[in-house]
């Protein structure tokens, strides 16, 4: 336990805010005005966090707030008044479940051998012989017979179920795997673009108890690898200052590799220190 008096937590509250709030900033704006953006849009509607709670502060456990504007607190799900100071309270029952599924879930991704040879083609098989885009304000760089020629020429195996259940119909019989909610614990593994990015939503479910800094951390790795998800996709994004990582070419699928590995080792951290939060807010015996 350690009792962080006003002027320390006050000037990690203030730290975060100032780390976040340039991303916030933009999207509340776009939000004002009914715009769109591509890629920064998507964590803020693929994932349930607000804005608001992006930058809400939290110390994580094992720390103590002092003074009265820790008081704010009270009115925050979670904390609970003690001895000590303000501080989240023990891992409720009804939580214990997730966080044991969690932690499981985490080792077992991490501990998978990583497979850096999907080069992105998801964002191909989602508009594969189709006449429906899912991103229709964007235009395609390729016409789409070039873009299912593409996914037909190149092997197609994607691990992810969230990005494998919008495949066209067409597309998934491709896929060399069929991912199901159900198989995702035997299937994800630590390279996937989508399960780095994953580690947002993980680490802010886990708010309170999750420490502001680590949510910061997953959001920016999640930030980085969309725009990468995006360049590497069928669609034209130069008018939003995005060159393309053409996937196409064998120059494109190295660079979305030499990418995919830095995403990884960037992940690597993360996902463990989730792993450890799962493990420190379970009784020994769990």
């Amino acid at each position: 336990m350690k009792t962080l008096s006003p002027s320390e937590w006050i000037a990690l509250r203030t730290a975060h805010e100032k780390r976040v709030d340039p991303w916030i900033a933009p999207r509340l704006q776009r939000a004002s005005k009914g715009v769109k953006h591509p890629v920064d849009d998507f964590l803020f509607e693929y994932y349930p966090n607000r804005p608001a709670l992006l930058r809400r502060w939290h110390p994580g456990i094992g720390f103590a707030l002092r003074g009265d504007e820790a008081e704010f607190y009270l009115g925050v799900p979670g904390y609970i008044a003690t001895r000590f100071g303000i501080m989240v309270e023990p891992l409720p029952e009804k939580r214990r479940a997730m966080v044991q599924w969690l932690g499981r879930f985490l080792a077992s991704t991490a501990d998978r051998v990583p497979f850096f040879g999907c080069h992105g083609l998801h964002e191909w098989a989602m508009v594969y012989k189709s006449g429906e885009v899912r991103h229709a304000s964007q235009p395609l760089r390729l016409s789409p017979s070039e873009v299912a020629a593409v996914v037909d020429s190149l092997p197609v195996r994607c691990s992810h179920y969230d990005a494998f259940r919008f495949f066209t119909p067409e597309a998934r019989p491709l896929n060399r795997l069929q991912p199901t909610r159900e198989s995702s614990p035997i299937l994800e593994q630590p390279a996937c673009l989508h399960a780095n990015m994953d580690l947002y939503k993980w680490a802010f479910k886990m708010a309170p108890w999750c420490p502001s800094d680590l949510i910061a951390d997953t959001f920016e790795l999640a930030r980085d690898i969309r725009e990468l998800d995006m360049r590497a996709s069928p669609y034209d994004l130069t008018t939003h200052g995005y060159s393309p990582v053409p996937i196409e070419t064998p120059e494109g699928r190295a660079q979305y590799e030499k990418c995919q590995r830095e995403f990884a080792e960037r992940a690597h951290p993360l996902r463990q220190q989730l792993i450890c939060l799962c493990e420190a807010l379970l009784p020994r015996n769990d």
